[in-house]
């Protein structure tokens, strides 16, 4: 599919949606976007502590303050707006904020925190929803599937989003239809970021699920990147400022009918679309098993973000990253060799505690790297309105690897919810 069969199924989507009969009428503009209106506050103080081989040990005490609203429906639109504040308690930012940061601390780089200060619009989004339909027009948050291609980087203070006009349709049964025009992505990183807190884009999103089958869920996707980039930006950038531009097409299997044995299946082929600079192919492979016992919920699982002969990686520049190959962040950018990450997962609950550990063994998936290993651990409780949580990640490195260093981090983190 070329990018111009996208734009043409996003504009019959956009004109089968406006064809749909409007909800009922409120009395007025006033009463409508009021009635069921909501405002919602959320407070999340994290302390993460980074110990870092080859970079000063760095520690950042945070707080995200979100101010969410959500109006009332007039007609079938609504409005929808959220900020968010991020403060360094101490007032004083001693560690990275983005990966190419030049921070020097007693000598040596600093140790990245990617939780910049700063204030932001979150979302601002029109909507307008029928029965089987929803458009929205604005800054958004977008979530597909397990976000490992598209998602919000939820887990870090500033939140990722997305400019631009979303549609979902559910008039077949059991299916769900989204298809997105993006103009622009809110990166983690802040306004104020030059070369990463936006990224300009053209692009085009294409998710289809269907929840028919007794058996699971199943998805195809296509994913149509276009990284448009500035005369400055592509100078600073070394000429590379596409290299996340790319095509990406896949389909992905969830088991839902025996939670005794549920498994995902999910494959994926990537190419560099118009814009990249590097001519490549790559391909992305998933499975994951999972069972319950009792209180245990054990899982065994294998990623691989394939690579064409050494040239270039698959990437997924958007996805919500932290999820996925370890909590360390030590492949946030995939090597150009690829990766391959085996793991097994052991999550628990006692006493509203909710407990998981996992390991994973990174190898490259060609030349047969040996990346290293990584433990993660995590407990989790609530009490309230406030959920309490503490993590751990330490980052083994091999020696074949001289590019990844021995990584360990904490992560102390109180989030209030009113």
């Amino acid at each position: 599919m070329k990018k111009h069969t996208a734009h043409f199924l996003y504009a019959a989507a956009s004109t089968l949606f406006f064809s749909a009969q409007n909800l009922q009428a409120a009395p007025t503009l006033t009463e409508g976007l009021t009635t069921g209106s909501s405002i919602k506050v959320n407070i999340r103080t994290r302390y993460e502590d980074v110990s870092w081989d080859g970079l000063t040990d760095a520690d950042a005490l945070t707080v995200r303050a979100r101010l969410s609203y959500q109006s009332g429906a007039w007609n079938g639109f609504a409005i929808t707006a959220e900020m968010d504040n991020v403060t360094a308690i101490d007032h004083k930012v001693d560690y990275a904020t983005w990966p190419a940061d030049p921070l020097v601390i007693k000598g040596k780089k600093a140790a990245p925190i990617f939780d910049p200060e700063g204030t932001d619009f979150n979302q601002a989004v029109i909507s307008y929803t029928t029965f089987n339909n929803a458009i929205k027009y604005g800054r958004q948050r977008i979530i597909l599937d397990n976000a490992r291609f598209i998602g919000n980087v939820g887990w870090r203070q500033n939140e990722q989003t997305y400019d631009g006009l979303s549609f979902t349709n559910k008039s077949i049964r059991y299916t769900n239809i989204f298809v997105a025009h993006i103009t622009n992505v809110n990166r983690i990183f802040g306004d104020e970021n030059v070369l990463q807190g936006d990224y300009k884009q053209d692009s085009n999103l294409i998710n289809v699920s269907y929840t028919g089958f007794e058996a699971g869920k199943l998805t195809g996707y296509a994913y149509l990147a276009d990284n448009i980039a500035d005369n400055y930006l592509k100078k600073l950038a070394g000429g590379n400022a596409n290299a996340i531009s790319n095509d990406t097409y896949g389909v992905r299997w969830s088991s839902t009918a025996n939670p005794a044995f549920m498994y995902t299946l999910e494959y994926a082929k990537q190419s560099n679309g118009d814009k990249n600079p590097i001519e490549y192919d790559a391909d992305y492979k998933f499975v994951e098993v999972s069972t319950t016992l009792g209180r245990f919920v054990p899982a065994l699982g294998y990623e691989e973000l394939g690579s064409d002969k050494g040239k270039k990686g698959f990437i997924t520049p958007f996805a919500t990253l932290h999820a996925f190959n370890g909590w360390a962040d030590r492949f946030l950018a995939t090597p150009i060799n690829g990766l391959k990450d085996m793991y097994v997962n052991l999550g628990a609950t006692f006493s509203g505690f909710a407990l998981l550990a996992s390991y994973h063994d990174y190898s490259s998936d060609v030349k047969s790297i040996d990346y290293g290993t990584e433990w993660n651990f995590s407990v989790t409780k609530k009490f309230g309105a406030v959920t309490y949580m503490a993590k751990y990640a330490a980052f083994d490195n091999d020696k074949l690897l001289a590019t990844k260093s021995d990584t360990s981090k904490i992560w102390l983190q109180a989030d209030w919810n009113f």
